[in-house]
């Protein structure tokens, strides 16, 4: 193997790793995902990748939207429901705080 072989084999590593590594956060961070629905999807790619030799990206385009759809499909609705519902209470407290610290000055 060439050493141009190997620098654009290592560009195209870091790359996947770079791509799995977005999925893995923008999928973390949707509603009711768990570590269990991380890893999961994260076996799923891997092993679909593996087994076709195709980049993730070229598999499932972008991490941000493969991460969204993912999630929809692996997180029963009623608990993503339930941890938007909890986001949206945990977002109006902090809210209610920020502007109580504003009014008392600190």
């Amino acid at each position: 193997m060439t050493k141009k072989d190997q620098r654009t084999d290592a560009a195209r590593e870091k790359d996947r790793e770079k791509w799995m590594a977005r999925f893995q956060v923008r999928l973390a961070m949707q509603p009711g995902v768990d570590r269990a629905v991380v890893l999961q999807a994260v076996k799923e790619v891997t092993a679909h990748c593996a087994d076709t030799g195709e980049h993730p990206r070229a598999a499932f385009g972008d991490p941000d939207a493969y991460a969204v759809q993912a999630a929809a499909r692996l997180v029963p609705a009623d608990r993503a429901a339930r941890a938007r519902q909890r986001n949206a209470v945990v977002d109006a407290l902090d809210s209610v705080q920020k502007r109580a610290g504003d009014i008392a000055g600190l």
